[in-house]
């Protein structure tokens, strides 16, 4: 009892603001978003590639948002928003200083999955604003760091597809001029033409018509000379506009995807100040330290009432005969 006794108050007492500084917990939960690029939400128009902007993301999803939140940028952010090193009171001159604060860091700053596929933020701090703040901060930092990773793809992805675009649209543009200079020499369309002279030719021949046929005739040679150059060029210039179109809508959602961006999670609790310590739980050290102490000293009592009875053994054959006698 008076070990038990001792064991209650003891603890009490190391576990008060006198011995452990109290924190405070601030948490934020939120939820992964199931697409990355904006295009594909937004501007696809292949069924089978769009996604749901609303839609919340998956495991797969939640891992990627996990290692997002343990990278450096992030951690590197938070400190030096924040002041950690100061705030932890770690001296900048110490030589281990990146060391400790770092598990500073890791043990105030946690981060897990939880059942339903959402993802956690918890901090600790002593000050209660500061917890919340933090928890804040980097939820906020989940989109700014995202987001930058994938704008550095993005961007060179969009210029790409901008030189293939501005080729093809110079190319359509040449041929174009080609065309128009095919049709000054007058080959406007060729298969038309072609079939209509030949009609008008045979009527200027049942005439007898001379100025008429040499006319035809000198039509019909422009024809000849222009005439495969202009059916291949136009039949090239259908299939540039086709692949022109095309390029042109990878290009849009190129442009999108590097310019423009979309918040990458879902907020489900956002972090406030606490009005409660979360650590130390003094219940729960008072009542480990009393139960331990209780069974170390029971132990013991165990231990020592085992020796006394091994070193009276041999002394009790000599008290029976003493009793006898």
């Amino acid at each position: 009892m008076i070990i038990g006794i001792v064991a209650i108050v003891l603890s009490i007492l190391f576990s008060s603001p006198w011995f452990i500084t109290p924190k405070y917990k601030s948490t934020v939960i939120m939820f992964p978003t199931s697409t990355n690029a904006v295009s594909k939400a937004l501007l696809s128009e292949s069924f089978g590639n769009k996604q749901d902007i609303l839609e919340f993301g998956e495991e797969e999803q939640a891992e990627q948002l996990l290692q997002i939140l343990n990278s450096n940028q992030i951690q590197s952010k938070v400190i030096e928003k924040f002041r950690l090193m100061e705030h932890y009171g770690i001296d900048s001159n110490e030589r281990f200083r990146n060391t400790k604060l770092f598990r500073e860091y890791e043990r105030n700053i946690t981060f897990k999955r939880t059942e339903f596929m959402a993802v956690q933020i918890s901090v600790l701090d002593k000050d209660p604003q500061m917890a919340a703040d933090i928890a804040n901060n980097v939820a906020d930092l989940v989109d700014s760091v995202k987001n930058q990773m994938i704008k550095e793809r993005a961007k060179m992805a969009f210029r790409i597809v901008e030189k293939e675009y501005k080729d093809l649209v110079y190319q359509v543009r040449m041929m174009e001029d080609s065309m128009t200079t095919l049709r000054m020499l007058g080959v406007h369309e060729y298969e038309t033409q072609s079939e209509m002279i030949m009609q008008q030719l045979a009527i200027e021949y049942a005439k007898g018509n001379t100025r008429g046929i040499k006319a035809l005739e000198e039509k019909m040679d422009v024809l000849a000379k222009y005439g495969g150059a202009y059916v291949s060029l136009r039949e090239a210039l259908l299939h540039e506009k086709k692949q022109l179109s095309l390029v042109k809508a990878k290009f849009a959602e190129a442009k999108v995807d590097a310019e423009q961006v979309l918040p990458q999670k879902f907020i489900v609790n956002s972090a406030y100040k606490a009005e409660k310590k979360s650590y130390p739980v003094r219940w729960l050290i008072v009542m480990i330290t009393t139960l331990s102490s209780l069974l170390l000293c029971i132990l013991v009592i165990i231990i020592i009432e085992s020796l006394k009875r091994s070193e009276l053994e041999p002394l009790v054959p000599l008290l029976k005969k003493k009793d006898l006698g």
